[in-house]
This record gives C-alpha cells, sequence and structure tokens, in this order.
C-alpha cells in the first residue's frame, strides 16, 4: 500500500512542498547541512513547536519520484537532509553542484554525543528495549522513553494508533528518534504533525539506532568517505539489499543524468542558521 493511500491525500495535496513533481521531472528541496550545522540548529528547535525531519537516501528518491503520498509526507517536513554520499558525489560530478550530507546515523550519534543532556525528555520508537537501555545506559540518559510497536504496525489502526498515543503522551520531548523504516516512521511524522498534540522535534532515522547500539556494524569511514558504504552493506546482508542496491538503485542515474530529478538548496530561514553552516545554492531554477 502506498503512503497516499494509507494517509488519504490527494494529488494535489501530496504535490506541494519541499518535492513537486513539474512533468516528467522532480523537483526536490533539501536542507544543505552536515551533522555539525544542523546540530546547531536541533540544539535550539526546542519543545514549544513541532517539526520533524526526513532523510532522503537513493531509495527514498525513487520513492519520490514514483508515489505522490510519499512526496506529501516529505513537503510537511521541516527539514530535508541529504542521506546520500552516492547522490553528493554523482551531483558534484555531473553537475557541479555540491550538497552537503547530513546521514540520519551520523546525525543521530552527534545529537546523542553532542547536543542531547542526561535529563532531557527524549522518546525512542523502534528498536528493542534492550537498545534503549543501552542508549540510556551509554549516555546516561534518565527520562528516555521507549515504544516498541509490533510488525506491520502501520497496516493495524490499532497498532498505529496506540504508537501515536505513546509519543503524544510523552511530548513536550526535545528528541523523538523514529526509527521503524520508510515510509512508516515518515507516516508517523507526519500524523503526528496533523494531530497537533506533540512538541519537539521529531527525526526519521531508519537504522541509526542499530549502528549506535552495536546490533550492525557501519563501513569503515574510508569507506564511508569513498560513497562505498551501500557496497558493504550489500557484503553483509545480500539476500535483503541485493534487489534494493543493484537492481532498483541504479535507476537513480538515468533519472539524474536525463535531468528528471533535481535537487536544490532550500531557502533557509536565517533564523535557523548559524555561522558555518549557510546553505550553498545551486543555479538550477
Amino acid at each position: 500500500m502506498s503512503p497516499g493511500a494509507m494517509t488519504g491525500e490527494n494529488t494535489s495535496q501530496a504535490e506541494s512542498g519541499a518535492c513537486e513533481l513539474r512533468g516528467s521531472r522532480l523537483l526536490c528541496e533539501v536542507d544543505d547541512y552536515d551533522p555539525p550545522g544542523f546540530c546547531a540548529v536541533a540544539a535550539h528547535f526546542g519543545d514549544a513547536r513541532y517539526g520533524y525531519v526526513v532523510t532522503p537516501n537513493v531509495d527514498h528518491l525513487l520513492r519520490l519520484y514514483d508515489d505522490p503520498g510519499f512526496r506529501g509526507l516529505y513537503g510537511s517536513a521541516s527539514y530535508v537532509l541529504l542521506d546520500s554520499r552516492v547522490i553528493a558525489l554523482t551531483l558534484q560530478l555531473v553537475r557541479r553542484q555540491r550538497l552537503r550530507v547530513c546521514t540520519g546515523s551520523d546525525l543521530t550519534a552527534a545529537l546523542f554525543a553532542q547536543v542531547v543532556a542526561p535529563a532531557d525528555r527524549i522518546v525512542v520508537v523502534g528498536g528493542t528495549a534492550g537498545q534503549a537501555r543501552a542508549l540510556a545506559a551509554r549516555y546516561g540518559l534518565t527520562n528516555l522513553r521507549h515504544h516498541e510497536p509490533p510488525m506491520g504496525f502501520i497496516q493495524d489502526a490499532a497498532a498505529t494508533e496506540a504508537c501515536l498515543r505513546f509519543i503524544e503522551q510523552a511530548a513536550p520531548f526535545r528528541f523523538c528518534f523514529l526509527a521503524v523504516g520508510s515510509p512508516q516512521q515518515e507516516l508517523l511524522a507526519q500524523r503526528l504533525r496533523t494531530r497537533g498534540i506533540a512538541k519537539g522535534l521529531a527525526l526519521c532515522v531508519g537504522a541509526a539506532l542499530n549502528f549506535i547500539t552495536g546490533v550492525e556494524r557501519r563501513a569503515p569511514r574510508w569507506m564511508q568517505r569513498a560513497a562505498f558504504e551501500w557496497l558493504y552493506r550489500l557484503a553483509n546482508d545480500p539476500a535483503r539489499l541485493a534487489r534494493r542496491y543493484l537492481i532498483r538503485g541504479p535507476r537513480i542515474f538515468a533519472l539524474l543524468l536525463a535531468n528528471r530529478l533535481t535537487l536544490r538548496s532550500r531557502r533557509a530561514d536565517p533564523t535557523h542558521l548559524t555561522r558555518g553552516s549557510a546553505p550553498v545554492s545551486d543555479s538550477d531554477p
């Protein structure tokens, strides 16, 4: 089932905001931050309002191109941070366009290490109770709330409602880490915005908590810098990732080379910027 079907959005609603399909061309605006730059933004977000962060990788960008409902989830996001060094390198080589990379895994680790204070209200959705205890112990957290929804919960109205209510009852929070995979985490984030009860910053972070707690190992740093992290993950989990990386993923290059997918820096709110983190604009219309 598509995100559009699950959210009940129509096409006109779904194609507004950060991602817009113009004919056969997708324009996607991203907030041009690296982890240190966005940590400064997140540190000052506060808990008097609600917002959420999405982190598009190759698979997400393909889904954005194909699915109006998924574009709607991105259109409601407060921040869109590029989570793909492959995309960043391709843009630099093909279009001489430079966009910073801010992966969900790097950002999550940086927030816990540099921004989160021990007494901050932190909500974690996804992962196991053991992982939540490991996070609390590692960072000395005294106010962490954890919810582990059942597998396939997004297809179950009661389970989804229970998850949303758990988050809302834990609000206001400083950060809510949604680690239940895409598009489930983006659906939850948007539903929280629509309901208008939760306050704080929610982040859609995928497998980031698995890396922090040691359930999964990340590629060596040199492979990350060289945009080969996908190859490391493929070698370690070929049954799950072969289709995504070897069959579905290469389509992204055709879209980029044919100028059917365009990423550009979003014009950020100057009050959110800190010195050294201003976005780099490109000349693409």
